[in-house]
């Protein structure tokens, strides 16, 4: 058979249909000389040529002239044939004279005994490549001019362990520090010292991986040594796969900013002096007025007892009971004044606000009178909450005695309850509701002031309502009021709900007697006080110890064995607090109860107490009741 009549080999006739069936590549081949060879359809299509055309050509027409002048084409064919290949991007030209961005490969093509029998050709148009590239360039230099031409803010970046990468004309300007003196420098080179050995620093940069973010204002150093007030911003910096490469650090001088709001501070104190003074002129009218009232009540009472000391018991018993009554009075206008202060006593409890409201709903109608209508609206299954059930009742009688006060020829009150989303949070709403005669505008912006009032004089101390404000507060919720001339008040309480389990409801324990010959080593300051107290604990049974502070009382237990230490927590000198710390060091297991007029989250800010705190005032059944617990407590725990 002649080489004429020979066929392609099959293998052969697929390769070749393989490459023309290639668009997106030019793939062709060049003789020794650099003529084209053959053509495949991903050349014609974005150079072109049709096969007829362009084959037995030289490649080097592709060339722009400058190539073709600086003879690149030649260089091109010269490198491949002496290292088997070149590779390289740049313009080509189209055979309608456009140009395209190139990616070409030219392998040299040799048989087996090594002679040069041509090139093999790979070109892809990589114009879009180019151009986005190209335009991701000239966005990250428009960046970089933009980043270095703010100058109010510091922008600049840190590697994985806080050294500097970057910096902005904004950094010098704030710091004072050069690019060339920063980069490579740790980045708590600005931190104070005190910052410094807290690892301020370290702490930033981790809360920014863990949280995504880092914010904060605190005080810088300059180059010069000088402070300044920063609002700093660290945001961590990722790659496309997901890998931390560092960080990005923007910072701004808000010193201004802080002058202007201590300023302001300030004035705001001047302010508050200033009707600290108005309130107290208030005060004279109202509660002095209350007070005069409740002491002439106990001064009397206890006048005629002194004075008739054979008087019938009967007659003994009721003059008592008016001076307990007026005792507690007194009491409750404390608790108001505490309340607004907000050092009020708080003792916590979680409670569904429905459940309890609808308890207090009999007392509050037989406060009100007949003439009054009390209407209860309260949603079942409400959230629970967790506050100081006292205080509630306190602000929901303040509340509902002001809205009786608003209507003198009766009316009706509505008590509500409802969950309530807000931006803060989820919570309870309470309302009490009027149908009375409303507040002027000008009044209700001064309603939640201590000591105001529109009342005659010795009708209100003006703490109503500062006391429920005051215990909303207190209770981590706000409060507010909304009335119309004519339409009536409406006040509202928020407060934010709790995930805590509800408080069980325990029957109240009857038993004050304490286990026989209890030896008490009393801890008090004020001797009327300490009088009474001890006046309670022999009524106990107990055999009762004094001492007038701390240093005493570790005195007389050196030498005196005792079953239980009862202290005050505010005491000259020695604290309560202090005294049972060092009660605990030496006597293990001795029970020591605290008591005091304040909250025990004022002095143990803690979830859990290290001592229990009886709350003053007490009276004979609660003081047994916490005796009782701390003694069977300490023996179940020998």
């Amino acid at each position: 058979m002649s080489a004429a009549d020979a066929k392609p080999h099959p293998s052969a006739e697929v390769f070749q249909l393989l490459v023309d069936a290639v668009t997106d590549y030019a793939l062709y081949m060049l003789d020794p000389e650099g003529r084209i060879v053959t053509w495949n359809s991903g050349a014609a299509r974005f150079k072109g040529y049709v096969a007829p055309e362009i084959v037995g050509e030289h490649f080097s027409r592709f060339f722009s002239p400058e190539d073709q002048a600086s003879r690149l084409p030649a260089r091109a064919l010269a490198t491949a044939a002496r290292e088997g290949r070149f590779e390289a991007e740049g313009w080509r030209i189209r055979k309608d004279g456009s140009r395209f961005w190139a990616h070409a490969i030219l392998d040299a093509i040799r048989s087996e005994d090594g002679t040069l029998l041509g090139f093999a050709k790979i070109t892809r148009d990589i114009t879009e490549k180019r151009r986005l590239e190209q335009a991701i360039y000239e966005s990250a230099l428009q960046l970089k001019l933009l980043v270095q031409g703010v100058r109010d803010y510091a922008i600049y970046m840190l590697d994985t362990d806080g050294r500097i990468t970057s910096w902005n004309s904004g950094a010098q300007a704030i710091k004072g520090y050069t690019e060339s003196e920063v980069l490579g420098q740790h980045f708590s080179l600005f931190y104070t010292p005190a910052d410094r050995a807290r690892d301020a620093p370290d702490i930033a940069l981790r809360t920014a991986l863990a949280e995504g973010k880092f914010e904060a204002e605190a005080q810088r150093v300059r180059k010069d040594g000088s402070l300044f007030w920063a609002h700093v911003l660290i945001d961590p910096i990722y790659d496309e796969a997901g890998a931390h490469v560092g960080f990005a650090k923007i910072t701004r001088d808000v010193s201004e900013k802080k002058q202007a709001e201590e300023e302001l501070r300030r004035t705001q104190e001047a302010l508050l002096q200033s009707q600290k003074l108005q309130a107290l002129g208030e005060l004279a009218g109202g509660i002095a007025h209350d007070f005069n009232n409740l002491m002439t009540v106990m001064h009397g009472s206890a006048d005629f007892m002194l004075k008739q000391p054979d008087m019938p018991s009967e007659k003994r018993t009721r003059y008592l009971n008016v001076m307990l009554e007026t005792a507690e009075r007194a009491t409750s206008l404390t608790s108001q004044l505490l309340a607004f202060a907000r050092r009020q006593p708080l003792e916590p409890e979680v409670i569904d606000l429905s459940v309890r409201l609808d308890a207090l709903s009999e007392m509050l109608q037989r406060t009100l009178g007949s003439q009054y209508e009390l209407r209860l609206d309260l949603t079942p299954a409400l959230w629970p909450v967790e506050i100081d059930p006292t205080g509630l009742e306190a602000a929901l009688l303040n509340a509902v005695l002001n809205a009786r006060d608003a209507m003198p020829e009766g009316g009706r009150i509505t008590i509500a309850t409802h969950n309530a989303r807000r931006t803060e949070g989820d919570g309870v709403l309470l309302s009490v509701e009027d149908t009375g005669e409303g507040i002027p505008p000008e009044t209700l912006k001064r309603v939640f002031e201590p000591f105001f009032t529109t009342k005659p004089t010795g009708k209100g101390t003006g703490l109503g309502l500062s006391q429920i404000h005051g215990y909303a507060v207190q209770s981590g919720g706000a409060a507010r009021i909304d009335s119309e001339l004519g339409k009536g008040t409406r006040v509202e309480l928020w407060i934010p709900r709790t995930f805590k389990p509800l408080q069980r409801e325990t029957a109240p324990d009857t038993q004050i007697s304490l286990p026989a010959a209890l030896r008490v080593l009393l801890v008090e300051d004020s001797e009327h006080v300490r009088y009474f107290a001890h006046q309670l604990l022999d009524d106990l049974g107990c055999t009762v110890l004094e001492a007038a502070g701390g240093q005493e009382a570790l005195e007389l237990l050196r030498e005196n064995p005792v079953d239980l230490v009862f202290s005050d927590i505010v005491m000259p000198g020695m604290s309560g607090l202090e005294l049972a710390s060092a009660v605990r060091e030496t006597y293990a297991n001795l029970p020591v109860l605290l008591a005091s007029g304040y909250s025990s989250k004022q002095f143990i800010p803690r979830d859990e107490r290290e001592f229990p705190i009886l709350r003053k005032p007490y009276k004979l059944e609660t003081l047994a009741a916490s005796i009782n617990e701390l003694v069977h407590r300490a023996e179940s725990d020998e």
